[in-house]
C-alpha cells in the first residue's frame, strides 16, 4: 500500500502542475473506464458491517473498506451521483446499529459522513457541469439519500446515540 500512496500522490503532484486539458483528459478516461465496468455495483446488504465477536456492538467489515474506497474513486473522477448511490446503500446499512460514544465504529461512521459531504460536492459539479444527462436520475439519488440519512436520524434518537451524518443531512437538504 505504501507503493499505492507514492504513486497517488506523484500522480496528484504531476497533475496539479500540468496543463489543466490533461487532468480533464485523465477524468474522462477514468469515468468512460469505470462505466464501462461493473464498479457501479451497490454493496450487498448486510456485509458492510457485522457483530463484534463479544456480541457487545458492531464493527465494520473489509466489505466497508473496499465500498468507501470505490465511492472515493467515484467522486474524485467527478462521478458524485454514483458515489452518492453508493454510499446511500453504507447509510442504510447503519441503521439499527448501536456504537458506544467515542468508539471505533462512531469514528468509522464519521469517516462516512466525510465522503458523503464530499460526494455530494462532486455531484453539485456533475450536475453543473452538464455531465447528467437526466435530471431526474440526479433527483432519485437525492431523495434515495435524504431519505436514508433522515430513517438513520430517527433511529439513533430513539436509542439516544448522536447522529454520525450531521454534516451530510444539512448538505442533502440544502442542495
Amino acid at each position: 500500500t505504501a507503493v499505492l500512496h507514492r504513486l497517488r500522490a506523484f500522480l496528484r503532484d504531476t497533475l496539479g502542475s500540468t496543463d489543466p486539458s490533461v487532468t480533464g483528459a485523465l477524468l474522462m478516461v477514468a469515468r468512460r473506464h469505470l462505466e464501462r465496468t461493473n464498479a457501479t455495483a451497490l454493496p450487498t446488504a448486510g456485509t458492510l458491517f457485522v457483530q463484534s465477536a463479544d456480541g457487545g456492538g458492531w464493527e465494520a467489515t473489509g466489505e466497508l473498506s473496499a465500498t468507501l474506497a470505490r465511492s472515493r474513486t467515484f467522486y474524485g473522477a467527478g462521478m458524485g451521483l454514483a458515489a452518492l448511490a453508493v454510499l446511500t446503500e453504507v447509510v442504510k446499512s447503519a441503521v439499527g446499529l448501536r456504537w458506544e460514544e467515542d468508539s471505533r465504529m462512531e469514528a468509522v461512521l464519521a469517516e462516512v459522513d466525510e465522503d458523503l459531504t464530499q460526494a455530494i460536492q462532486s455531484a453539485k459539479e456533475e450536475i453543473d457541469g452538464g455531465r447528467v444527462p437526466e435530471a431526474v436520475q440526479a433527483r432519485m439519488v437525492h431523495d434515495a439519500l435524504r431519505q436514508a440519512l433522515l430513517e438513520d436520524k430517527k433511529d439513533v434518537e430513539s436509542w439516544g446515540g448522536d447522529f454520525p451524518f450531521g454534516r451530510a443531512l444539512p448538505s442533502v437538504e440544502l442542495w
